[in-house]
């Protein structure tokens, strides 16, 4: 994206993949190509890259024979993290990365932009420019050029002041050119607007992680070791946005080199040739056994006290500057925390007073449900992450799908709306999809408990149907509850004596019934039956949509909740705060009005289960912590650290998606010149 690979090899007086190659590096460039000359290359994603990045790495490993080191460049190297944290650092030896930030809050901050405004405008060119419009090369090149004018408009008159030099010019022509334009590639749309709404409007290699594909990923995955050279007048690429890396990927051993370059010369130019390939070089065979820790290797934030000091004229004048403009300065700040004030109490109450007053209106007659909400959401954002199991991402659209289908096989077994139906499942992807189509369809869904007494709690739920997963089938049939049907667990051959497998039910063959109208459940129908208690002390919990609406409405409010943020779940679907709290804010959070500074639909229910490694923006709302949040209305975010509705469940039945391989794997430096 936006530079070529012949970065790494500009002209022969400075070129990386040469000087590493002369050091006994076995130098491989992925390169990607042109997305303008490569068929379907204005159409990438930003997983379209890092799938492609790491299957180059596959195909190195299984030519070669061990793993490989990864690096990248800027972006380069924001991909080298993504990929790490996607293959959980299988295959990787280490991850060296040259000027590339991770936390692009402080990238803003330097640039002088104030961090509303810049997350506005970023969301709005990620929502409505680059979702339907690529970047040509030369706005590339134009864009670099201007993020230090100064120094392109003294390559220009250091150029024209050695023409009548022919000699001195020639060795940096072909630099020269690369840097003036020839070097940079066009960006896909759809690469750019993900990398904008994932990346800089949320921040996601610091805060909750991000999705590849169906699959959640935070850097907190990657534990191989890491190399970051940092340039400690790199202004596009500051050095404080490359170290905050330590915080993003706290089980990594994270080290770095820190240089005075700008962000082309960690790469290119003399002092790269003297300073980083050499010292990169030295890094990988540190890293394979055969040879020493190189001297400018430092741990992490070593170098930090010499990065942020400055020369003794500099302090000079800026402390003159600061007695000078100290009262502007004060009065600015003061109207900037006002501003700011404002602008944070504006966009609480944009996402919140439309929740009230829905929940205000709600009567008897109000045709309100879970099903109806997720449908309002499939409607208007149905490519945005609904939930997350295991890892995986599943999306409105995909989710409505499944949805679809279930209500066909229930219409096909007979179930009519006001029926009671048993669901007996493990938290799982079903489970969740089970319970949106008996809501859709106006079945009283009872959820019977898989460590309860499941004979004692069907008798309660007025049940002659169950709906299970293939692991609890056995335990329904010998419960001797009624008729089992088992969801869940692929559609591939199995045995399931005594069940009707409803996976083998082709959706396309039911017709459906001429009464059949979907979500037409009001808020005084039962929507849900729930247990509490144990053997005789069981006792059943109606839970109709309009208890159900006040408590997902209720908690999406009092906690803040807003379409960007996700909550971490640790309770079962069948467990109240689950059903209630937890998927009913998720439900909640993503029914209010859309803008284009939040993705709507990215607060995802993790349904809970299987423990990973947690990025510094995931949250966990246990049960009792849910009650005291509805019953004291303390529910307030961190700025700029999203919650997780997520729903973890127990399975996967969502499929990879394989993107486009890399066009070219170049192997040798020698192949490049």
């Amino acid at each position: 994206m936006m530079l070529d690979a012949g970065v790494f090899d500009v002209a022969p007086n400075s070129s990386g993949v040469t000087v590493l190659n002369e050091l006994g590096v076995d130098a491989w460039v992925v390169d990607f190509g042109a997305p303008d000359r490569e068929e379907g290359g204005l159409e990438r994603n930003l997983t379209d890259h890092v799938i492609a990045v790491s299957e180059a790495i596959d195909v190195a490993r299984e030519i070669l024979g061990h793993d490989v080191s990864i690096g990248g460049y800027s972006q380069g190297g924001m991909f080298c993290y993504q990929v790490a944290a996607y293959r959980r650092s299988k295959g990787l030896v280490s991850v060296v990365t040259f000027g590339s930030p991770v936390d692009t809050r402080i990238v803003l901050e330097r640039f002088g932009i104030p961090e509303d405004i810049g997350l506005r405008g970023a969301a709005f060119l990620a929502d409505h420019v680059f979702n339907r419009q690529a970047v040509p090369g030369w706005l590339s090149s134009a864009g670099f050029r201007l993020l230090d004018p100064v120094k392109s408009i003294r390559s220009r008159v250091e150029f024209v002041l050695q023409l009548h030099n022919r000699e001195a010019l020639l060795p940096r022509e072909r630099q020269r050119r690369f840097l003036g334009g020839e070097g940079f590639i066009a960006w896909s749309g759809p690469a750019v607007a993900e990398l904008l709404s994932q990346f800089v409007v949320h921040n996601r290699m610091m805060e909750g992680g991000f999705v590849i594909g169906e699959e959640s990923v935070t850097l907190a995955d990657i534990t191989c070791p890491i190399f970051a050279v940092v340039g400690t007048v790199d202004s596009i690429a500051p050095a404080d946005a490359v170290r905050s890396l330590g915080r993003a990927a706290p089980h990594a051993e994270v080290f770095e080199m820190a240089i005075r370059a700008g962000h082309f010369g960690l790469v290119v130019g003399s002092v790269s040739t003297d300073t980083t390939w050499p010292t990169v070089a030295g890094w990988l065979h540190w890293r394979d056994g055969s040879g020493p820790r190189p001297e400018l290797v430092r741990d992490l934030g070593e170098n930090a006290a010499q990065t942020r000091t400055s020369s003794a004229l500099t302090q000079s004048v800026s402390l003159v500057a600061d007695v000078g403009v100290g009262a502007s300065r004060s009065v600015v700040a003061a109207a900037s925390q006002s501003a700011r004030t404002v602008a944070g109490l504006a966009g609480e109450a944009f996402w919140q007073l439309p929740r009230l007053a829905r929940m205000e209106q709600i009567n008897a007659r109000t045709r309100i449900s879970l099903a109806s909400l997720l449908d309002e959401q499939a409607k208007r954002a149905s490519e945005d992450v609904c939930f997350l199991f295991e890892g995986r991402a599943h999306t409105h659209g995909k989710v409505k799908d499944r949805i679809d289908n279930i209500v066909r096989g229930l219409l096909s077994l007979g179930v009519h709306q006001g029926e009671h139906v048993g669901v007996l499942m493990a938290t799982r992807p079903s489970a969740f999809t089970v319970l949106a189509a008996l809501n859709r369809l106006g079945v009283v869904a009872v959820l019977l408990r898989p460590d309860g007494d499941t004979t004692r709690e069907a008798k309660l739920g007025q049940i002659s149907k169950v709906i299970t997963g293939p692991e609890l089938a056995a335990h329904a049939v010998d419960a001797n509850i009624g008729q089992v049907y088992v969801l869940g667990g692929g559609s591939q051959d199995r045995e399931l004596p005594h069940v009707t497998d409803m996976e083998r039910i082709d959706p396309a063959k039911v017709t459906m019934p001429s009464w059949y109208r979907p979500n037409l459940g009001r808020a005084s129908d039962l929507a849900f039956i729930l247990f509490t208690g144990s053997a005789e002390r069981t006792r059943p919990r109606r839970i109709t949509n309009h208890r159900w609406a006040l408590s997902a409405f209720g908690t999406a409010t009092s906690a803040s909740l807003s379409p960007a943020d996700t909550l971490f779940c640790i309770t079962p679907l069948h467990h109240p705060s689950g059903l209630m709290t937890s998927l009913g804010a998720r439900a909640a959070a993503g029914a209010g009005p859309s803008r284009g500074a939040a993705s709507p639909g990215a607060a995802v229910p993790w349904l809970g289960g299987t423990t990973r490694p947690e990025s510094p923006a995931h949250r966990t709302l246990r049960a009792g912590q849910a009650r005291r949040v509805l019953r004291h209305h303390r529910g307030r975010r961190d700025p700029g650290q999203p919650h997780r509705v997520q729903a973890r469940l127990e399975g996967t039945g969502a499929t990879r998606q394989h993107a486009r391989a890399p066009r070219r794997v170049r192997r040798r430096p020698q192949a490049l010149h």
